[in-house]
């Protein structure tokens, strides 16, 4: 059983097919002591390594596909380390063996709200591409009137310093005065483009939670800083946005599952504030199954 060597190095969350071709050619990839070539194929009894660091992979056929959704706190960065000390994203997850979770996709220290994290590169990969155009929504609570002249301009596009940037949607969610909620979404995830594009309609974002990504949606049980498991029927739904084939070895297994299945019989407490008291308020909050679940 072999596998070409780009496509396992994208796997490994090491980067896109093209960029790991890019890395085989500029000769950074050995496959058992010698300089990987494009097209070589691997297997799993190969030692490979990139930049001389050795790289831990299975052949695909026996690589399980999971997928986590973690409910991003305030104050978390987005990195496996920090210099200052601060607390990550990392740092709650299951620990694995032989394996690492891949980050799909970014939100900055002050955003809140759904990430995805995946054992496969590829797919994370291919979620964050912008060629594939996957939807990403956000809870916003601005400060300010957004007119419908503002609305207009934010859903047909302005220029921002890194190109043309819209919403493709943009709905109201309540609040009071000039402090309300609104649901939009974007398709590329560029470094903080949902506070940008509010700024330059002279708006201020003070709270942002992703509530979406892709298929994907926050489930209203889950607390921050928590996580749970998406099982196979839910992971068949986010690669088919990406075209990648089912693998039989997918989703929830042993003791995750079992976790799983115990939060979905007694499920923890929703989180109480902001966006979703006002949303019970207003009466437009609709629940949501565990197992549907950048600025």
């Amino acid at each position: 059983m072999s596998e070409k060597l780009q496509k396992v190095l994208a796997r490994c969350g090491l980067g896109s097919r093209r960029h790991m071709e890019q890395a085989i050619s500029d000769g950074r990839v050995s496959v058992n002591g010698k300089l990987a070539t494009l097209g070589d194929r691997v297997e799993a009894t190969d030692e490979l390594r990139v930049d001389g660091r050795r790289v831990q992979f299975t052949v695909e056929e026996e690589s399980r596909r999971r997928v986590l959704v973690y409910y991003k706190p305030e104050g978390e960065i987005c990195s496996r380390s920090d210099p200052e000390g601060r607390p990550t994203v990392f740092d709650r997850l299951p620990i694995m063996k032989g394996e690492r979770w891949v980050m799909v996709g970014r939100l900055d220290v002050n955003s809140s709200g759904l990430l995805l994290f995946t054992t496969d590169g590829e797919l994370a990969n291919r979620l964050m591409h912008p060629s594939n155009e996957i939807e990403r929504e956000y809870a916003v609570r601005v400060m300010g009137e957004v007119t419908p002249e503002v609305r207009t301009t934010l859903t047909e596009g302005v220029e921002l310093e890194d190109g043309p940037a819209k919403f493709e949607k943009m709905h109201e969610l309540g609040g009071e005065g000039f402090n309300r909620w609104w649901q939009v979404v974007v398709k590329e995830g560029r470094n903080r483009e949902v506070r940008r594009l509010f700024e330059s309609q002279n708006l201020k974002v003070s709270r942002l939670l992703r509530t979406r990504y892709g298929t994907v949606m926050l489930p209203r049980t889950l607390k921050t800083g928590r996580w749970i498991e998406l099982d196979k029927a839910d992971i068949d739904l986010l690669i088919e946005l990406v075209q990648l084939r089912p693998r039989r070895g997918t989703g929830l297994f042993g003791l995750a599952k079992r976790r799983t299945e115990k939060m979905q019989e007694n499920p923890l407490p929703a989180r109480r504030g902001g966006f979703l008291r006002q949303q019970r308020r207003d009466g437009h909050a609709k629940p949501h199954s565990d197992s549907k679940s950048d600025d």
